[in-house]
């Protein structure tokens, strides 16, 4: 039968949030990122409620038929679901019913996060207490299992908002590292070596399937976020810190403009300062447009503005204007794209 989400043509928002918020309310989160952000909400992190609501310990959570519990390290994978794993999935519950009070009726892009595979193995360690990145049967057991959880999490979501267009955020910030073999050991005197390219990307091509064609962001507010592989992997967006652009990126955002890749460009600082106009906020995407010689009218149809990362950090008298000046940016360039 066909699903009728998949028969409208997919847009995204123009702003939307990362992912994690301060504070440990989830009804007020929820309130927080469906009222920010009509067109693009997402479902919001609450890291400040302690270990399980971490980004990895809240994927963690996700994982069929493997199961971490917390060590003075670290989370560390083991044999059955314990305490940890319980507070994970009880927290992201809680989540959920708050999200689905505050999306009644919600039609359009719901961005949903969880960490990506790349990262999730260089964050959960092994029995031994070495990374799950030092194994490589380990890391193909582990993005079998996150694709799965993966699978029945965004089941969940639709069941809960049947109107939404999920859209799926995979969190890589240790990808480059990942790539480059600046992962450390346990022991922090050497680093696990490097991972090939083409299995990094193969890996997250078939993370990514799990949307079955849906679109699939990646997010990175890391410096050197690897555009060019991103796009070979198929993603649909990547979103980034755009303070940490050089000129060394801009041919291939260029390239990845002109192929449909999708631009969630981190504009807006995510721990609290005084903001700029909306304006001076995307004054840089502007800039960087007119290098790449691309055309301004595509400029709404190619980005969606964010925070540089994730809010956790910040207070929640500034999260709430940061939210609200991404959008005030988003239709500053919309309105004015040269």
């Amino acid at each position: 039968m066909n699903d009728s989400r998949n028969d409208r043509p997919f847009v995204f928002g123009p702003a939307t949030g990362v992912g994690s918020l301060p504070g440990g309310d989830a009804r007020e989160a929820a309130r927080t990122a469906t009222g920010s952000f009509e067109d693009f909400p997402f479902l919001p992190e609450l890291p400040a409620r302690g270990p399980g609501a971490d980004m990895i310990g809240r994927t963690a959570g996700m994982l069929v038929e493997l199961y971490a519990r917390v060590e003075p390290s670290g989370w560390r994978l083991g044999d059955r679901p314990g305490r940890d794993t319980r507070r994970a999935r009880s927290w992201l519950g809680e989540d959920l019913d708050a999200l689905e009070e505050f999306t009644q009726g919600h039609e359009g892009p719901l961005k949903v996060q969880a960490v990506g595979p790349w990262t999730l193995a260089a964050a959960l360690e092994l029995r031994t207490g070495e990374a799950v990145l030092s194994d490589p049967g380990a890391c193909r057991d582990l993005a079998a299992s996150l694709t799965e959880g993966l699978r029945l999490h965004l089941a969940e979501v639709r069941r809960r908002v049947p109107g939404a267009q999920l859209v799926l955020q995979l969190d890589e910030p240790s990808l480059t590292a990942v790539l480059r073999g600046h992962v450390r050991t346990a022991s922090g005197y050497r680093t696990h070596r490097a991972v090939d390219r083409q299995l990094v990307e193969g890996t997250l091509r078939e993370v990514a399937g799990v949307q079955e064609g849906g679109p699939v962001v990646v997010h990175s507010c890391a410096p050197d976020v690897p555009f060019a592989l991103l796009r070979r992997a198929g993603v649909t967006g990547i979103s980034f810190d755009f303070s940490l652009l050089t000129e060394r990126d801009e041919d291939a955002i260029g390239e990845a403009v002109e192929a449909g890749t999708r631009l969630l460009a981190g504009v807006v600082p995510g721990t609290d300062t005084a903001l700029s106009d909306p304006a001076g906020s995307v004054m840089g995407v502007r800039t960087l447009w007119r290098r790449l010689g691309l055309r301004p009218g595509l400029l709404a149809e190619a980005v969606t503005i964010t925070p540089a990362c994730g809010l956790a950090g910040a207070s929640p008298a500034y999260a709430r204007q940061a939210l609200a000046h991404c959008v005030r940016a988003a239709r500053s360039l919309a309105d004015n794209p040269e």
